[in-house]
């Protein structure tokens, strides 16, 4: 898909209210969109119904509006969209690159606990979470099917060494950060076999995400530094399913008193909460470098 104007998107889940963090993700989208002349969009990623809440996003819209951001209608809500990543998940099954996975989180943990007094470390992905058991893999079609039809709750896992080993050609993906383009190698292959769809939710966050890029014309992805690596599993994805590839910005993350990034789960003050304080626009700017 050729994009005549640049493209940049805030995509946030409204799993909670946004904070300095947000703000200069979003800041930071609208701006160099505006200064290249390219075109500014706002996608909410509520693909976890369990963890969306209406509110949020209500609250989403009113924080970005306040901060003198605008963009494009409509928004894109990806619940109302789960059909089109259920057809990039059935394209990776008929290419055998994903296999459906039964264990739970607590088998996984038992299981990997066993593997680990067996042969020692266990490998882990970039965030730091065990790379799942090979148990499912191993499975025949015909026992895999055999649950599924029983009505056995499981997700669809990437088989990351078929997958990779389909590429003809190294993987890399183009980043801008440092105020030129280079050249970065990916290494999707250090996350293991990642969730591809969800035993409690439709989609992942890596499959949905390569999708919307990809059909809204997303030129540039500004993002923050938490989610570098993840762009190797991003890129392997978009390389399997055809789709054109944006460039990436990654930028640097805004950090609590404590030296961790702020995080909704940590509860970091919201905007919401610095804006009843008398904060201006102007100060929000100002608190997150820009």
């Amino acid at each position: 898909m050729t994009q005549a104007q640049p493209l940049f998107r805030f995509a946030p889940s409204p799993n909670g209210p946004l904070h300095l963090g947000h703000a200069l993700s979003a800041i930071l989208n609208h701006d160099m969109a505006a200064k290249s002349g390219g075109r500014f969009v706002l996608r909410i990623e509520d693909i976890d119904p369990a963890r969306s809440v209406v509110e949020n996003e209500q609250a989403i819209h009113d924080d970005l509006a306040w901060l003198g951001l605008e963009w494009e209608k409509p928004v894109r809500r990806q619940s109302e969209h789960i059909a089109e990543y259920q057809n990039r998940l059935d394209r990776l099954k008929e290419l055998g690159l994903v296999y459906p996975a039964f264990l739970s989180r607590g088998e996984v943990k038992a299981k990997i606990a066993g593997l680990q007094a067996e042969k020692g470390d266990w490998p882990r992905d970039p965030d730091g979470g065990f790379h799942y058991p090979g148990d499912d893999r191993q499975r025949s079609r015909e026992e895999a099917e055999s649950l599924i039809d029983a009505g056995v709750k499981h997700a669809w896992r990437l088989d990351m060494k078929q997958a990779v080993g389909m590429l003809e050609a190294p993987l890399f993906w183009r980043e801008i950060s440092t105020g030129q383009e280079v050249r970065v190698a990916a290494d999707p292959a250090s996350w293991g076999d990642v969730i591809l769809w969800r035993s409690d939710a439709p989609s992942s966050y890596h499959l949905s995400v390569v999708h919307d890029d990809y059909l809204q014309g997303v030129s540039h992805v500004v993002r923050g530094m938490d989610l570098y690596h993840a762009t190797s599993v991003q890129r392997l994805l978009q390389v399997l399913l055809g789709l054109e590839e944006p460039v990436y910005f990654h930028h640097r993350l805004v950090l609590g008193p404590d030296g961790r990034k702020l995080s909704k789960s940590e509860k970091s003050k919201s905007l919401g909460a610095l804006r009843a304080e008398g904060a201006t626009p102007s100060d929000i700017r100002r608190l997150v470098g820009l």
